[in-house]
């Protein structure tokens, strides 16, 4: 289908939390592929993370909204709203949900080194343009992974987004960012407690526009 409307990024994870890193690149990217804006998809859960340790969504969510403040990205837990917990379930049903934008997958290469163990990763490759982020450590990593043996073959350059042309699928631009020391997983343990400091308040999804609740169901 074509789609010829407002192009978006779209950076999923767990953002617990958010920080100046995930905002700096996404501005990066937004820039490097003319980009209108970029989508930060907070997860509800990723299954390929474990749950201990994992803030409440809410905060995650309210913690990222504040890191965003003022740039051009919305955050969203609409995975929550759609019922998926695979990416490429979701990214399925964005695509569905909103038919006039068109999308961007942006990854790390940390992310591009174990995208072989994503649920039906070639069905995500072939949904939407794919930018990886250059990540330092890991780019060797990703170029020998399985799934890049296979993206390799839909590799373009960088100029083919920016030209404003079709975004067609599958695609693989890869962008060289500079590197940034922060880590979510640094800042917790500097700030074990930050969680606490967004707790009982229930922010509102800057693409849904709903009320994420302060309190998560629980399920058995």
């Amino acid at each position: 289908m074509s789609r010829t409307g407002p192009r978006i990024g779209l950076l999923g994870g767990s953002f617990n939390p958010a920080h100046g890193g995930h905002r700096r690149v996404s501005l990066f990217a937004k820039e490097a592929l003319g980009l209108d804006e970029v989508w930060w998809l907070v997860s509800p859960g990723n299954p390929l993370k474990p749950k201990k340790g994992m803030a409440p969504l809410a905060a995650r969510v309210a913690a990222a909204t504040a890191q965003a403040k003022r740039a051009p990205i919305r955050v969203t837990a609409i995975e929550r709203e759609l019922g998926t917990r695979y990416t490429v379930d979701t990214l399925r049903a964005i695509t569905n949900r909103f038919p006039k934008r068109r999308f961007v997958w942006l990854m790390g290469a940390d992310n591009l080194a174990q995208f072989h163990l994503w649920r039906d990763w070639r069905g995500i490759a072939r949904r939407m343009p794919i930018a990886v982020i250059a990540r330092p450590g890991y780019d060797a990593e990703a170029v020998a992974s399985p799934a890049m043996a296979w993206l390799r073959r839909f590799q373009r350059p960088l100029s083919s987004f920016r030209n404003g042309g079709e975004w067609s699928a599958p695609a693989l631009v890869t962008l060289r960012f500079d590197p940034d020391p922060r880590s979510a997983t640094a800042i917790r343990r500097a700030d074990p407690d930050w969680a606490s400091r967004h707790a009982g308040f229930s922010p509102r999804d800057q693409v849904t526009h709903r009320l994420i609740p302060a309190r998560e169901e629980t399920t058995t």
